[in-house]
């Protein structure tokens, strides 16, 4: 039973490094996205809108993925709390 609650332990640290980790990427995304947008995009004058449009779409397109990558991570480690609930038992 102790390997067991290790192993809890083990996963509980990492989910909290993972969403510590995702945390940062997520407010540097934020950060370099204000900068690109109030200093790059809104000034600049010589870019066309379709570049414009292209960039935003790229944005948001990581934006989304990121999302779906914490969603995901969010539902293995659930299912891995799940599973070891039940070991116990």
């Amino acid at each position: 039973m102790e390997k067991l609650q290790t192993l809890k332990l083990m996963m509980q640290m990492n989910k909290m490094a993972f969403d510590n980790n995702y945390s940062l990427m997520m407010n540097a995304y934020e950060e370099n996205n204000f900068f690109l947008y109030t200093f790059f995009l809104n000034q600049s004058t010589d870019i066309p809108v379709e570049t414009k449009n292209a960039i935003e779409e790229w944005l948001q397109g990581y934006r989304k993925g990121c999302e779906n990558l914490k969603e995901m991570t969010d539902d293995g480690y659930k299912m891995v709390e799940k599973s070891m609930s039940t070991v116990g038992k």
